[in-house]
This record gives C-alpha cells, structure tokens and sequence, in this order.
C-alpha cells in the first residue's frame, strides 16, 4: 500500500493515477473525505498532516509515501512512520534548496528534507523548478483582454510540468530511489514573455506580456503570499532577467520519456485559459 498526501494537488492527483494505472494499491488521506472527487479504486481515509493523532490509523498497512511538504508540520508524521515501519518517503521538496543562496523559500525546504533525513526513514527528494501550473493564474488576465501583466517578463526559468513530477515520483516509489535527489526541470528555458506567447499560440488568440513595476506587481501578489516568498520570487526574477535557465535530462533519465513541453501543457490546459470571461 501506498499513501499519497496531498493527493488533490497537481502532483498528487496525477501520482494517484499514474500509480493506479501501474496497479498499485493506493491511499490518500484528506480532511473531508466527503467533499473530495477521487477515482472509485482509491482508499480514503480522514487525516491531516497538521493533527498527527490522524496520522497512526492512515500509515497502518502502509509500507512507502509520498510526502507534500507542510511547512512545520511533518514531525507528526515522521514519528507515525518511524512507528509504522515505513520503508521508503518520497518528499516533494523545491530546486531552491540547491541554489549558492537558497532563499526563504529554499532554506523552509531544507529544513523538511533534513527533517526527513534525521528521521532515519528512507528518503528520495524531487526538487522541481517552477511548475508550469503556477501559470494557470494568468488564466483570468488571458480571458479578460488577452494581457498578462507581472515584472521581470524576459526572466527565463525552466518550469516542469506536474505530471513530469509525478513520473518520477511513481519511479521513485516503485524502483526504490533510496537517497537519491532529483532536481526536476522542463525541457526548454522560457521567458514570461515567451510563455505568454506560447499559450496564445495554443488557443489561437492574439496575446502579450505588459511589464509593471516591480512594487506595484509586488502589492498585488502580497494579497496571496507572505512577504517572504514575494522577495524571494521577485529576487529570483531579477537574477534571471536576460539569462538562460539552466535545463536537466533528470525526467527523461528516470522516466525513460521526454519531458513535457510547455506547449504541451498549454495545449493539455487549453480550455481553462480559452474561457469566456464573466
């Protein structure tokens, strides 16, 4: 039995169905089961990574996990782990924790992979890059008038695509990857004002990037993320401005494919930025 936390997520959702299709029996837990659409073959067990006394009963039978970072709380389940006899934690952790100044958000990252570490449990770390979804927040600007607005557009990184991250993930649980750390990118560098274009290839309009002020963007994102984060995004924008992004095989040398595109996730999330707006 497999458990898989976070499983409604990007990658999580697609972890159970790439798991399921390889015929594994799969668990997830969620705070409502109720309220939660899962395939019909998944067990479904109340829990929380945050209420450690839910953690016992979800990790009874289990023998590997894959685990989504909650930042402060993972010594719950670590210690119903250790308990339970789990052989094997694939933790989604962050490329961050693998740059010269990791960062707000890497140095958060680090503590849950030396968290992991310190447990004794087995251990495989997938470090992606930015995840091509994070995109699917310009799908309102895109419906609504076709600009995207944001700082630093000619940035370049190498987003992945989450399905890639669960590819590796699920041949990390299945081939046991013990001790190893994955960092995950896409297969292109890509600029914003790249990226932009190529979604309006994708759904056949006519779209563009319009440059702000960096603290006027970063007004705008403080009402979604904590001040930290911001700085460390907008930093991270700002070291990238005009450079090229560096791109890993990581994804084909594991999953023995190809990584995904950024047009073929655009094309595979076509409808959600070629809606109607309200």
């Amino acid at each position: 039995m497999i458990l898989v936390t976070g499983a409604t997520g990007n990658v999580g959702a697609n972890i159970v169905r790439q798991l399921l299709d390889a015929g594994e029996r799969v668990r997830v837990i969620t705070r409502d089961p109720r309220t939660r659409a899962l395939p019909d073959e998944v067990e479904i067990l109340p829990g929380d990574l945050t209420r450690p006394e839910t953690l016992p009963e979800a990790l009874n039978g289990v023998d590997r996990a894959f685990l989504f970072p909650v930042f402060g709380a993972l010594d719950g389940f670590l210690d119903a782990a250790r308990q339970a006899g789990l052989s094997h934690v694939v933790l989604l952790s962050s490329s961050a924790v693998a740059y010269p100044t990791p960062g707000w958000i890497g140095e958060r990252h680090l503590e849950l992979e030396r968290a992991v570490a310190a447990s004794g449990l087995p251990w495989t770390y997938l470090r992606p890059d930015a995840f091509m979804s994070n995109d699917l927040a310009w799908a309102h600007q895109i419906a609504d008038g076709g600009v995207v607005r944001g700082a630093y557009g000619q940035a370049a990184t190498a987003p992945v695509d989450p399905r890639d991250i669960a590819a590796v993930a699920v041949r990390a649980l299945l081939d046991r990857h013990v001790g190893k750390a994955y960092v995950l990118t896409g297969p292109q560098s890509l600029t914003q004002i790249d990226r932009v274009r190529i979604i309006g290839e994708t759904i056949g309009r006519s779209l563009r990037f319009e440059e702000q002020p960096r603290e006027q963007f970063r007004e705008q994102l403080l009402h979604g993320a904590p001040p930290p984060a911001v700085d460390f995004l907008l930093d991270m924008l700002a070291s990238m401005d005009g450079m090229t992004a560096e791109v890993l095989p990581t994804v084909e040398e594991v999953t023995g494919r190809p990584a995904f595109t950024y047009a073929q996730w655009a094309a595979h999330h076509a409808t959600k930025f070629d809606a109607t707006p309200a």
